[in-house]
């Protein structure tokens, strides 16, 4: 069977000439492989030219895990207890339930729709399907916490269309998912490639790597004091996983500045630094709703510090200057977590065996 180049989708090739036929069906070579708008075989994985993207790859594997396989039985009994859990803890959760169970079906949607249809590299794209996967097996975990422990689920699910701190961070990644999803966008020029970069970062760098962590602090924080143990275990699993999404998005992003360097306008820089100011200040308000008066040894001027703290750091991996002066981490323990620098599994909860080698190991 002879496969047809000449219907390579519009992203795999450039906007105003057709690849030369030579090169369109002889063997790939590492230099001709690009993160976008790469007009060779996109089908032929190998050889690799990115290592990182292949080793991610291989990582997501070995993390495999499914949240079935974690009890709920003590949350379920805490939860049911009248004295367990305060009024205030409980609004926590749910909040938190409500911002994920959907924020995590957005990055899903993210990837599936768009990102992976303009990323022109094989490797990466098989670490996105790897990841696209996981971003169910996190729609699934908080359905199987939510069924679990007998919440409305209309409540939950439908949060992000009725709870205003909740809704403002979705609406705020909507605008980057209808960019890339809609079937008309196409990469190959500077104005739309700086449009798929500040995607990219939209969703690797803020939903991943800032609107996440209020939520995670909060239930990590919870899990330490011994409650909702089984929540606390799978929001880790959820976090190992999200760390790596994290990582790898970063690597794209440096990648593609590599290779483009005409995109990183000072003027670009600037619309991502506000970008930024943005999302800490929304992840702010939503901190101030889930905890408005404080709970766990947190409170939310600890959250703001910390979020400052996240987006800086954000921003260096990038090669963006922080903009926040001497933020710092009000949560130490949280250091131990955050892009999995230490391998200590701190929380002392229990190890599940898997074949693929999921356990936990921070």
């Amino acid at each position: 069977m002879q496969l047809d180049f000449e219907n390579t989708p519009p992203a795999a090739k450039d906007n105003d000439s057709k690849a030369d036929a030579a090169t369109e069906t002889r063997r790939v070579t590492v230099d001709d492989k690009r993160i976008i708008n790469c007009r060779a075989d996109i089908n032929q994985l190998v050889p690799i030219k990115y290592n990182w993207a292949w080793e991610k790859y291989l990582a997501g594997c070995s993390n495999h895990w499914m949240p079935n396989e974690i009890s709920m039985q003590r949350d379920i009994e805490q939860w049911r207890a009248p004295n367990v859990l305060t009024d205030e803890e409980r609004h926590m959760l749910k909040r938190n339930f409500g911002f994920f169970s959907t924020a995590e079906s957005l990055a899903a949607n993210n990837i599936t729709l768009g990102t992976y249809r303009l990323i022109t590299n094989p490797e990466c794209r098989q670490y996105l399907m790897r990841q696209a996967f996981e971003e169910a097996v996190h729609v699934h975990a908080y359905q199987y916490i939510v069924e679990s422990l007998g919440l409305d689920e209309g409540e939950i699910f439908n949060m992000y269309n009725e709870v205003p701190s909740v809704h403002a961070k979705d609406a705020f990644c909507l605008d980057y998912i209808d960019t890339l999803t809609d079937p008309n966008f196409k990469t190959g020029t500077d104005e739309s490639d700086q449009q798929l970069l500040k995607s990219l970062i939209a969703f690797a760098m803020i939903m991943e790597g800032l609107f996440f962590y209020v939520g995670f602090v909060q239930i990590l924080a919870l899990g330490r004091q011994n409650k909702m143990p089984g929540t606390s275990e799978q929001v880790q699993y959820i976090l190992r996983d999200e760390t790596l999404h994290l990582n790898f998005g970063i690597d794209v992003i440096n990648q593609i500045k590599l290779e483009n360097p005409s995109l990183w306008t000072s003027e670009f820089q600037q619309e991502i630094l506000q970008m930024m100011e943005t999302a800490v200040q929304l992840e702010y308000c939503y901190a101030e709703d889930t905890m408005p008066n404080g709970i766990l040894g947190l409170n939310t001027t600890m959250f703001k510090e910390f979020l400052r703290f996240i987006a800086n750091r954000r921003l260096q991996q990038i090669g963006l200057k922080p903009i926040f002066d001497k933020a710092t981490n009000p949560f130490p323990w949280m250091g131990e977590v955050i892009d999995l620098k230490k391998e200590k599994n701190f929380f002392e909860t229990r190890v599940i065996e898997y074949k693929t080698g999921g356990k936990l190991s921070w």
